[in-house]
């Protein structure tokens, strides 16, 4: 890896990560934490999340974030032990496969709950903190996978499309107070999650040759874009889609 950059006005700055515990979230956990920044984060997944905190001195909220009730909680937990949040960073999510099909209702509200609602809850729940401070950075995690037209998940296409448009409209409301909101698009992330369940040779060499740069994309691409967003590097940065897909569109 190469050396990267740091950002001194992420130092000692309260930031809180939904989905903490694993993949992309825990490398971004972790790159804010190398930052000095004071960081909480929020996962379902209690034994997975102590291993992050433990590691970096986080602060670690368990809860289930499709409960509005827990994830306010949670993030209260997070603001009580390391003042009041200037970075969010929406990037709980799952993209389990599912066939048009066999959607339900009920399982059609549920990954809407699981992708989508939680981000604005979570937004609204931080803003005012974040306003009476002088100001922040929000970070909504997006997919590429819409854009490219991917299928066998369409209530998951379809939460993530939802993400830059919510981008979108809180950027204008929220930038009165100087608070940024900008989503960072993934590619196909070399998660383990997405390693122990859907990558072949096949699909791999078939991804590689769609994108501009051959490298299939580790997490720590995507923690890198975040850290830029959050930081009063990008303080000209708001309502933007920033990709991080080697190319592939």
């Amino acid at each position: 890896m190469p050396e990267f950059a740091r950002y001194p006005s992420l130092a000692g700055r309260a930031v809180v990560v939904t989905g903490g515990a694993t993949g992309i979230g825990e490398e971004i956990v972790r790159a804010f934490a190398e930052q000095d920044a004071a960081v909480g984060f929020i996962d379902r997944d209690a034994d997975a999340g102590h291993a992050p905190a433990d590691d970096v001195g986080a602060h670690f909220a368990l809860a289930d974030l499709t409960d509005i009730s827990a994830l306010r909680a949670a993030i209260a937990s997070c603001e009580a032990a390391n003042g009041a949040a200037r970075v969010l960073v929406n990037n709980a999510a799952r993209d389990d496969r599912h066939d048009w099909r066999d959607v339900s209702p009920d399982y059609w509200d549920e990954r809407i709950q699981t992708n989508l609602r939680h981000a604005f809850f979570a937004i609204q729940a931080v803003a005012p903190g974040m306003a009476e401070a002088g100001g922040g950075s929000i970070v909504n995690m997006g997919s590429n996978s819409w854009h490219e037209s991917v299928g066998n998940f369409p209530a998951y296409a379809t939460a993530k499309a939802g993400i830059e448009g919510l981008t979108r409209t809180m950027a204008r409301d929220l930038g009165p107070d100087r608070i940024r909101v900008n989503t960072v698009v993934p590619g196909w992330i070399m998660t383990e999650r997405q390693k122990n369940l859907w990558l072949t040779p096949e699909g791999e060499a078939r991804h590689k040759a769609a994108q501009c740069i051959p490298e299939m994309i580790d997490p720590v691409w995507v923690a890198r874009m975040v850290l830029f967003l959050a930081s009063d590097d990008s303080a000209m940065c708001t309502a933007g889609a920033y990709n991080v897909t080697a190319g592939s569109m």
